[in-house]
């Protein structure tokens, strides 16, 4: 467990500018920042950080929290992950008991993954610095021109030739043989026999945006043509490659820097290019271009150059991710390597500065990339107007309209080919875009329909989570201020009630709760904390463990940032109070017309059962003349 003192001490260490530069691009807007929001795909920053008061929000989807909930939130870790995140980004001692091995049993799967790789990654990287490793794994490395600082930015390492090796230490080290299985650092024969997965091979770990190890790649060193050339780990609870990038933990500052990011294919064009001095660079790690890590370049810059080598039939493959690129509003650039070359085998040629010379010297945008690809030589009428076809759909895919005329009009000039012509042509690929998304929608939905269980018409009471929500607000932003003086016990004692003691107490009355559990939990802790010194509702649940609380107490708080001066409710003693007393009235209202249409059903169902009816009735009655009391109270007219 992490104490108090220090979790305070991290607390206040964290700034939310920092935090959320890690993972987005902002820009100054006023006092506060923007950016791209990285919860959701966004054209327009929405993604709003204020560091006045340590929130991040997007107005859009409705994310954000502290620095402790973005984190937990974006790297999809536990409250503890993300505080001892922030701990190491602000190099804060944590000082915690070994874990016994029932303690370490007992850690979450996950967990136990990333424990695991990370030991895998060290123990891969000191094999390095074995007889071995100097005699067979460094070498190679020294072939591809990689220095020391390379190898130790990017954690290269050396799997032994002895296929248990790995295997054998890692169970002598304690882990436990599923979990070997699980990340995919090792597989079982068919003798049921444990075997490592990348002996005697060089290993290039895949590491997340934070510096997580999420899965290896091993090269193999030899010539032998039946054995494939890399080995990669297999899907995992912690690694789904749809979503990674190999090279994106070293290259994210560099991208947002230069506001540009370059694709290559392969681990070893990455770290060549990186050690030339072209830091902003990634790799799909020879995996087709995918959403996820489209969206991961995106946090970081709308600006993307995707580097070829000379193969022509590896381009035509990977074509279609310039397709996705442009759907998800990137600025393509295309860079055509001369024959011969990738971007390793250049990089050891040139010096950085050279290499980014060329790169900006022949890098040319996608229309002239294509056509010179698809129409080069070609005189065949159909071949030509196929790879019209193929070009324009490219532009048809851009969202940007002013950005899609542009290129529209330099395709005409290009092509040679009337623009009405081609603008026809687009319009086409865009309906018969917009029917396929919507079919899409439909087979999902009705997917979804086939799978959940038959609905339950909504009910008053589910309806009635609007007035719990303000009510609960007012906890949240006010709860420690005090709402009446003075009030006298039935011991004849006077006390002071603050904003949440007289909720609770209100409610506590007629035994009634919130319909969310949620909302029961944070009143109550509310209230606990009334006593305390300094206790503020607002710090205390934006600030709260339970992430859901804390998304849910920074949105209550944001709505207040949304409203002009103006609008604001003024939150005076007064005004206050009467604020707070007419929820609990409209509260207890919802519950009542709930209770009164339950009364009239089981007065129906009640059939001729008499005694049963006129008892039912009498009720119903009570709760017309109750209702009709809190309308008079609200200052509605009085219902008959």
């Amino acid at each position: 467990m992490i104490d108090k003192a220090t979790i305070d001490k991290i607390m206040d260490a964290a700034n939310i500018v920092d935090v959320v530069s890690e993972f987005v691009t902002l820009r100054k807007a006023g006092v506060n920042y923007k950016g791209l929001c990285p919860f959701h795909n966004e054209k327009t920053p929405s993604f709003v950080v204020s560091p006045s008061k340590g929130y991040c929000h997007c107005f859009s989807c409705g994310k954000g929290g502290t620095a402790v909930g973005f984190i937990m939130e974006h790297e999809q870790m536990t409250y503890p992950e993300a505080l001892r995140w922030l701990a190491n980004k602000y190099h804060i001692e944590i000082h915690e008991k070994e874990l016994s091995d029932e303690e370490k049993r007992e850690q979450s799967e996950r967990e136990s993954l990333f424990i695991i790789n990370n030991w895998a990654l060290q123990y891969f990287h000191d094999n390095l610095e074995t007889p071995e490793g100097r005699a067979i794994g460094k070498p190679y490395f020294r072939s591809r021109g990689f220095r020391d600082d390379t190898i130790k930015k990017f954690q290269l390492g050396y799997a032994l030739k002895d296929k248990s090796a790995f295997v054998k230490a890692a169970l002598k080290k304690g882990f436990k043989e599923q979990f070997l299985l699980d990340t995919g650092l090792c597989y079982k024969k068919e003798n049921g026999e444990l075997q490592d997965r990348y002996y005697g091979r060089v290993i290039f770990p895949v590491l997340t945006m934070t510096g997580r190890v999420v899965a290896f790649g091993g090269r193999i060193l030899g010539n032998d043509k039946k054995a494939a050339k890399y080995v990669n780990s297999p899907e995992s609870l912690i690694y789904h490659k749809s979503n990674e990038l190999y090279g994106i933990y070293q290259a994210k500052q560099a991208i947002a820097k230069n506001d540009r990011c370059y694709l290559v294919e392969g681990y070893i064009d990455v770290t060549s290019m990186n050690q030339s001095g072209v830091e902003n660079v990634v790799a799909s790690s020879g995996t087709s271009l995918t959403i996820g890590q489209i969206k991961l370049i995106h946090r970081f810059t709308d600006n993307i150059t995707v580097l070829y080598d000379g193969d022509a039939a590896g381009i035509h493959a990977s074509i279609r991710g310039i397709d996705m690129l442009l759907a998800d509003g990137m600025n393509v650039k295309v860079l055509l390597l001369p024959d011969g070359e990738d971007p390793d085998s250049f990089a050891q040629k040139h010096t950085s500065q050279e290499f980014q010379e060329y790169i900006k010297k022949h890098q040319t945008d996608f229309i002239e990339f294509k056509t010179k690809l698809l129409l080069n030589g070609v005189t065949d009428p159909i071949k030509r107007s196929e790879a019209i076809s193929s070009i324009v759909k490219s532009v048809s895919v851009i969202p940007n309209q002013i950005i899609r005329a542009t290129y529209t009009t330099e395709c005409a000039h290009r092509l040679g080919i009337n623009e009405a012509t081609l603008v026809s042509t687009m319009n086409k690929f865009i309906r018969g875009d917009i029917e396929e998304k919507r079919k899409e929608l439909k087979r999902e939905e009705e997917k979804e329909k086939q799978n959940q269980e038959p609905l339950v018409p909504p009910t008053p009471t589910q309806q009635a989570t609007k007035v719990e929500y303000l009510l609960l607000q007012m906890v949240v932003r006010y709860g420690e201020r005090i709402l009446y003086n003075n009030v006298e016990t039935e011991d004849g004692d006077t006390i002071s009630l603050n904003v949440s003691q007289y909720i609770k107490y209100d409610l506590d009355t007629d035994e009634l709760t919130f319909h969310d559990e949620k909302y029961n939990r944070m009143l109550q802790e509310a209230v606990e904390h009334s006593g305390e010194d300094n206790f503020n509702a607002e710090n205390y649940f934006t600030h709260h463990p339970d992430f859901e609380i804390s998304e849910l107490a920074t949105n209550m708080v944001i709505d207040r940032f949304q409203l002009s001066k103006s609008l604001q409710v003024k939150n005076d003693e007064e005004t206050l109070r009467n604020r707070v007393r007419h929820l609990i009235l409209d509260f207890r209202m919802d519950y009542v017309e709930q209770r009164l249409k339950e009364l009239q059903q089981e007065i129906k169902e009640a059939g001729n059962d008499m005694d049963k009816m006129m008892e039912k009735m009498a009720e119903y009655k009570d709760m017309q003349s109750i209702r009709n009391a809190i309308a008079k109270e609200l200052g509605n007219e009085v219902i008959i």
